[in-house]
């Protein structure tokens, strides 16, 4: 390097030295619930600064109100909301305008759920019984159809409102059987409190299978490019906690250690092999299947196009 060249250089370095670095896009996601190994990949590609390294910050939110999550994406009051597939079609019939673009958990996690040891053998067994719930709507039809495979109706049961004491009823003997459970969760939380129980699983019982847990937006996000780049995160998250489950669950009790006990770590490893590791994919036939099946079951008056409540980013 010449004199001059060198002068040059060393005028500019302070400026290049002192040039501020590109701020970080911000996105926020509302939670369904409070924070949980449901939402392992989200939490895992944070702590390992794949979103930082696609230029987000994201701000992982949890509700105050679950019920509330989809109206508060479609009044724009969080950029992505984690859902529920079935639910898509229901908000959307009543007006409330989001539209799917990922895939957090790809299979069922809802299922009845009994005593072991008690007199439920089959669902048939069921006639006559009582069965809690905490969510009128969806979970009404999922019941009926599983009922009908056991040669069953609504009609054959008392249904019981339990809010979301599902476990305590059950366990207390309330209840004969609840509805609303989750597979990865309830299972192990009676465990643990000395009382082994059976589920009973909706896709097992003619229930067409689903996504539990979808990521969505308002319509008018779709083409931000802060998705796409969310959605390539995540999926490296996902893939990261497939190669390396012990390493991702230290990180993920690192970020919230009130969840290092017995029911979490057994619900993490419950978990993840239902996670979506293509999340942005969108399974078209899967989705017009439970679109006939909820038009079928009478929830849906009319079946939307797909293209209106789900797409594929590039």
């Amino acid at each position: 390097m010449n004199k001059r060249a060198f002068l040059v250089a060393c005028l500019m370095l302070p400026l290049f030295l002192s040039a501020p670095t590109q701020a970080a896009e911000k996105l926020t996601v509302l939670l369904e619930w409070f924070v949980n190994p449901d939402h392992a990949p989200l939490v895992v590609a944070d702590r390992l600064g794949l979103f930082k390294a696609a230029g987000l910050e994201v701000e992982l939110i949890a509700p105050s109100d679950p019920s509330a999550v989809p109206r508060l994406v479609a009044a724009g009051q969080a950029d992505i909301g984690i859902h529920y597939q079935p639910n898509l079609y229901l908000d959307n019939q009543a007006g409330v305008d989001l539209v799917r673009f990922g895939t957090l958990v790809e299979t069922p996690l809802n299922s009845i759920t009994v005593l072991a040891d008690g007199p439920i053998r089959s669902l048939a067994d069921l006639k006559g019984k009582s069965i809690g719930y905490s969510v009128s709507g969806f979970e009404q039809t999922l019941l009926e159809q599983m009922l009908a495979s056991g040669g069953l109706s609504l009609d054959d049961v008392q249904l019981v409102n339990v809010n979301f004491a599902l476990t305590a009823s059950l366990i207390g003997g309330k209840v004969d059987a609840t509805i609303g459970g989750f597979r990865n969760f309830e299972l192990t939380q009676m465990k643990l409190e000395g009382h082994q129980g059976k589920s009973f699983y909706p896709e097992d019982h003619g229930v067409p299978a689903y996504d539990e847990l979808i990521l969505v937006t308002r319509p008018e996000l779709v083409a931000d490019n802060r998705l796409p780049r969310f959605l390539e995160a995540l999926e490296k998250g996902a893939l990261y906690l497939t190669n390396h489950p012990d390493e991702a669950w230290k990180l993920f009790i690192a970020a919230y250690p009130a969840l290092d006990d017995a029911l979490n770590k057994q619900a993490w490893a419950d978990t993840l092999p239902r996670f979506a590791k293509r999340p942005a994919a969108l399974d078209h036939s899967r989705y017009r299947r439970f679109a006939d099946f909820l038009v079928k079951r009478g929830l849906l008056k009319k079946a939307p196009e797909l293209s209106e409540i789900a797409v594929e980013l590039p």
